[in-house]
């Protein structure tokens, strides 16, 4: 029984035909098969001294068990020696320049018996494929968790004026339980452009999950750690606004969020692959053919599927979404300045001071800054609030931050000093 084994169904067939009582050339010949291989199957019988009327009750596979009990093979020295020897190969073959065939040549020549290259590759392959662990099917509930990575490659739109190609950073997301996802071009992965990334996915998902997972990019984590990561503020901020939390993504290689990356290599086909030969002229244009091709991916039927993604996520996670806030999340800045004698703190960024009431001179105040507002703390308390000015070397004064003298002093113009001559000269 070196050959492929017979089909089961055929081997009870054999049995039954035994038991009537045919000899082994009418079965060989009745069934279309060998002399030798119905001789084979009924010596193994006897020899195993099965219970044939066991053996026609018993299903396919426990017959097929009984009858061809493991592979002569994993019985071989050989195999043994292998098998000792298989995490040194493994090993090895991650160095760079070796290949199977240079082991297989070493192998050979400390043990010359050993198998040929053929065999000592495909047992090779059979060892380090049992010995790596097995993935496991993860169960998610619907607006869970949101799964956010980059793509490793990119894409890229011409610049107008110059006529260079600029390269864009590709953001993904998406939720695991219906595979909704979305995907937009970045000009860079710094914070405030990854920030408003995952601002904007929210909106287009139309409600918040329960958790974002990043994975561990600078972006959202600071330090990466497995227990304990250092979230970056700003994606606190945003969490915060939008009341969520941010639990990012197992360091190393994690094997938890497949579908961000499965998603990832989705894109390469119905995006990148689509877009292959269109020139685009701006990122705008480039993000609108990106959301046309999205759009059709979530609306596709999915393969072994009864249904779409946009489908599953509309009937089932949509309306378990937490609900968006009124305002969109604006990006927070952060700085510790002392507040100058003239009762004035100078944000650097923008080369502009901004006042703060006088009795607060030479006090560490904390400032947060948005896009559009200045808000300046001391001790915990708000003491200004400014709109934030991009006119360098400038100030934003209120009159009330300034002494009784100063605010006197700076009501004081032409006009001023006209109208009280005015009145003395009455």
């Amino acid at each position: 029984m070196a050959g492929k084994p017979r089909p089961m169904s055929q081997i009870k067939q054999m049995i039954r035909l035994h038991r009537q009582g045919y000899a082994i050339k009418a079965i060989a010949r009745s069934l279309g098969i060998s002399k030798n291989t119905v001789k084979s199957y009924l010596f193994k019988i006897g020899e195993a001294k099965l219970d044939m009327d066991e053996l026609l009750s018993v299903e396919d596979p426990v017959l097929e068990g009984l009858l061809h009990s493991g592979n002569p093979a994993y019985r071989d020295p050989r195999f043994e020696h292998l098998k000792e020897h298989l995490h040194y190969f493994e090993k090895e073959l991650k160095k760079m320049g070796v290949t199977r065939k240079l082991l297989w040549e070493e192998y050979k020549s400390t043990y010359p018996g050993g198998y040929g290259y053929s065999q000592f590759c495909y047992h090779f392959s059979q060892l380090s494929n049992s010995a790596r662990g097995g993935t496991m099917v993860l169960q998610h509930d619907p607006a869970d968790k949101l799964y956010i990575d980059f793509s490793g490659k990119k894409l890229h739109y011409i610049d107008r004026d110059t006529g260079e190609s600029v390269s864009c950073e590709v953001f993904v997301a998406c939720l695991p339980y219906s595979n909704y996802c979305y995907a937009t071009a970045l000009r860079s992965q710094k914070v405030a452009e990854f920030v408003e990334a995952v601002d904007r996915c929210l909106w287009f998902l139309g409600g918040v999950p329960r958790s974002l997972v990043p994975d561990n990019l600078k972006s959202a984590v600071v330090k990466s750690d497995r227990y304990e990561p250092d979230i970056n503020r700003c994606m606190e901020d945003l969490a915060n606004h939008y009341g969520t939390v941010v639990v990012p993504a197992r360091p190393g290689k994690p094997r938890d969020k497949s579908a961000v990356e499965n998603h990832v290599k989705i894109i390469y086909t119905q995006v990148f692959a689509r877009l292959r030969n269109r020139r685009f002229f701006d990122l705008e244009s480039l993000n609108e053919a990106i959301a046309a091709c999205i759009g059709r991916l979530n609306q596709t039927r999915m393969q072994n599927r009864s249904y779409c993604r946009q489908e599953r996520f509309i009937s089932i996670e949509r309306h378990l979404l937490g609900e968006l806030p009124t305002e969109r999340f604006q990006l927070k800045y952060y700085a510790e300045l002392k507040v100058a004698d003239n009762g004035h703190i100078f944000l650097k960024r923008d080369r502009h001071s901004y006042s703060v009431p006088h009795i607060y001179r030479g006090v560490k105040a904390q400032m947060i800054y948005t896009e559009h507002m200045v808000h300046i703390y001391v001790r915990g308390k708000q003491v200004a609030l400014h709109r934030r000015s991009l006119a360098q070397n400038g100030y934003s004064t209120l009159a009330d931050h300034l002494e009784s003298t100063h605010r006197e002093y700076s009501r004081r113009s032409p006009d001023y000093y006209i109208d009280r001559a005015a009145r003395v000269s009455l």
